[in-house]
Protein backbone atom coordinates (compact mmCIF):
# COMPACT_ATOMS: atom_id res chain seq x y z
CA UNK A 1 0.00 0.00 0.00
CA UNK A 2 2.81 2.42 0.88
CA UNK A 3 5.37 1.04 -1.59
CA UNK A 4 5.45 4.05 -3.92
CA UNK A 5 5.57 6.48 -1.00
CA UNK A 6 8.49 4.61 0.59
CA UNK A 7 10.27 4.40 -2.75
CA UNK A 8 10.07 8.20 -3.12
CA UNK A 9 11.06 8.74 0.50
CA UNK A 10 14.13 6.50 0.33
CA UNK A 11 15.30 7.63 -3.13
CA UNK A 12 18.96 8.70 -3.25
CA UNK A 13 18.03 12.39 -3.53
CA UNK A 14 14.43 12.79 -2.29
CA UNK A 15 12.43 15.91 -2.99
CA UNK A 16 10.97 17.75 0.00
CA UNK A 17 7.78 16.04 1.06
CA UNK A 18 4.40 17.65 0.49
CA UNK A 19 2.71 18.50 3.78
CA UNK A 20 0.42 15.47 3.84
CA UNK A 21 3.30 13.07 3.18
CA UNK A 22 5.49 14.76 5.80
CA UNK A 23 2.68 14.41 8.35
CA UNK A 24 2.39 10.73 7.58
CA UNK A 25 6.15 10.07 7.72
CA UNK A 26 6.64 11.96 10.96
CA UNK A 27 3.64 10.29 12.58
CA UNK A 28 5.02 6.91 11.49
CA UNK A 29 8.23 7.78 13.31
CA UNK A 30 6.20 8.50 16.46
CA UNK A 31 4.60 5.06 16.07
CA UNK A 32 8.00 3.40 15.62
CA UNK A 33 9.31 4.88 18.86
CA UNK A 34 6.10 3.96 20.70
CA UNK A 35 6.41 0.35 19.51
CA UNK A 36 10.12 0.08 20.33
CA UNK A 37 9.58 -1.35 23.82
CA UNK A 38 7.32 -4.11 22.52
CA UNK A 39 4.18 -2.43 23.82
CA UNK A 40 1.96 0.02 22.01
CA UNK A 41 -0.69 0.84 24.57
CA UNK A 42 -3.66 3.16 24.46
CA UNK A 43 -1.88 5.96 26.33
CA UNK A 44 0.75 6.09 23.58
CA UNK A 45 -1.88 5.99 20.84
CA UNK A 46 -3.81 8.77 22.58
CA UNK A 47 -0.65 10.84 22.90
CA UNK A 48 0.15 10.42 19.20
CA UNK A 49 -3.42 11.42 18.33
CA UNK A 50 -3.15 14.56 20.51
CA UNK A 51 0.22 15.47 19.01
CA UNK A 52 -1.16 15.09 15.47
CA UNK A 53 -4.32 17.04 16.30
CA UNK A 54 -2.37 19.90 17.87
CA UNK A 55 0.53 19.98 15.41
CA UNK A 56 -1.56 19.73 12.26
CA UNK A 57 -4.87 21.29 13.35
CA UNK A 58 -6.79 18.03 12.93
CA UNK A 59 -10.04 16.92 14.47
CA UNK A 60 -9.83 13.92 16.82
CA UNK A 61 -11.24 11.72 14.04
CA UNK A 62 -8.68 12.99 11.51
CA UNK A 63 -5.82 12.56 13.99
CA UNK A 64 -6.84 8.96 14.70
CA UNK A 65 -7.09 8.25 10.97
CA UNK A 66 -3.60 9.72 10.44
CA UNK A 67 -2.18 7.56 13.25
CA UNK A 68 -3.79 4.43 11.83
CA UNK A 69 -2.30 5.16 8.41
CA UNK A 70 1.05 5.84 10.07
CA UNK A 71 0.86 2.46 11.83
CA UNK A 72 0.60 0.82 8.41
CA UNK A 73 3.46 2.86 6.99
CA UNK A 74 5.66 2.13 9.99
CA UNK A 75 5.05 -1.60 9.59
CA UNK A 76 6.19 -1.45 5.94
CA UNK A 77 9.00 1.09 6.38
CA UNK A 78 12.61 -0.01 6.04
CA UNK A 79 14.99 -0.14 8.96
CA UNK A 80 15.00 2.86 11.28
CA UNK A 81 18.31 4.20 9.96
CA UNK A 82 17.16 4.44 6.32
CA UNK A 83 13.68 5.62 7.25
CA UNK A 84 14.92 8.36 9.58
CA UNK A 85 17.65 9.54 7.21
CA UNK A 86 15.06 9.82 4.48
CA UNK A 87 12.90 11.98 6.75
CA UNK A 88 15.92 14.14 7.59
CA UNK A 89 16.58 14.76 3.91
CA UNK A 90 12.96 15.64 3.23
CA UNK A 91 11.97 17.68 6.32
CA UNK A 92 13.39 21.00 7.55
CA UNK A 93 15.50 21.29 10.72
CA UNK A 94 12.92 23.18 12.79
CA UNK A 95 10.31 20.52 12.08
CA UNK A 96 12.80 17.80 13.03
CA UNK A 97 13.51 19.50 16.37
CA UNK A 98 9.78 19.68 17.07
CA UNK A 99 9.55 15.98 16.20
CA UNK A 100 12.13 15.14 18.88
CA UNK A 101 9.97 16.90 21.45
CA UNK A 102 6.93 14.99 20.21
CA UNK A 103 8.90 11.73 20.39
CA UNK A 104 9.70 12.43 24.03
CA UNK A 105 6.01 13.02 24.68
CA UNK A 106 5.29 9.57 23.29
CA UNK A 107 8.11 7.91 25.25
CA UNK A 108 6.87 9.47 28.48
CA UNK A 109 3.14 8.95 27.76
CA UNK A 110 2.91 5.69 29.69
CA UNK A 111 4.84 7.07 32.68
CA UNK A 112 7.87 4.85 32.07
CA UNK A 113 11.15 5.33 30.25
CA UNK A 114 12.25 2.00 28.86
CA UNK A 115 15.85 1.38 27.79
CA UNK A 116 14.71 0.42 24.28
CA UNK A 117 12.84 3.70 23.87
CA UNK A 118 15.78 5.75 25.15
CA UNK A 119 18.20 3.97 22.82
CA UNK A 120 15.95 4.38 19.79
CA UNK A 121 15.27 8.03 20.55
CA UNK A 122 18.98 8.73 20.86
CA UNK A 123 19.60 7.04 17.49
CA UNK A 124 16.69 8.84 15.83
CA UNK A 125 17.78 12.24 17.18
CA UNK A 126 21.28 11.70 15.83
CA UNK A 127 20.00 10.55 12.44
CA UNK A 128 17.70 13.58 12.26
CA UNK A 129 20.68 15.85 12.91
CA UNK A 130 19.63 16.78 16.45
CA UNK A 131 22.42 16.69 19.02
CA UNK A 132 22.16 15.05 22.46
CA UNK A 133 21.97 18.40 24.25
CA UNK A 134 18.99 19.61 22.22
CA UNK A 135 17.28 16.25 22.66
CA UNK A 136 17.84 16.41 26.43
CA UNK A 137 16.44 19.95 26.55
CA UNK A 138 13.39 18.76 24.60
CA UNK A 139 12.91 15.92 27.10
CA UNK A 140 13.18 18.35 30.01
CA UNK A 141 10.54 20.62 28.46
CA UNK A 142 8.21 17.65 28.07
CA UNK A 143 8.83 16.42 31.62
CA UNK A 144 8.14 19.90 33.00
CA UNK A 145 4.86 20.07 31.11
CA UNK A 146 3.62 16.70 32.43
Amino acid sequence: MFGEFLKRLTAPDPDPLPDDDARLALTALLVRVARSDGQFDQSEKDRIDRIAATRYGLSPFEATALRKSAEGLEAEAPDTVRFTRAIKDAVGHDDRLAVIEALWQVVLADGRREAEEDALLRLVASLLGINDRDSALARQRVEAAL
